[in-house]
């Protein structure tokens, strides 16, 4: 559950931080070469937190973590448009002898 500390700054645990991991081509790719994984995470995640939680979560040694926001695109039904929501993606590079396994 998530709570508040005295600076009333959001602490997240860390099955709220991370949403789900990004599975695709590139993302597969990064993950066999580089040792990158992408995850979706919380808009009010910290690298901190992101860190914190993969590193709970899939016991591995995190070593960097980017994040990006992504915006949200418009897109048409008919004769209405609408956006899309916007999101957080964090691409986590881990130490070379940690591996994730999501298949």
């Amino acid at each position: 559950m998530a709570t508040t500390t005295n600076n009333s700054k959001l602490t997240l645990d860390p099955h709220q931080v991370l949403v789900r991991p990004l599975v695709t081509e590139k993302g597969v790719e990064r993950s066999t070469e580089q040792n990158q994984y992408a995850f979706e995470v919380s808009p009010q995640a910290t690298k901190e937190d992101v860190k914190n939680a993969v590193e709970t979560l899939f016991d591995v040694k995190v070593a960097k973590v980017r994040t990006q926001t992504r915006k949200g695109k418009t897109r048409r039904y008919r004769f209405r448009t609408g956006m899309t929501k916007a999101w957080k993606k964090a691409l986590v590079t881990l130490d070379a002898e940690h591996r994730i396994d999501f298949f």
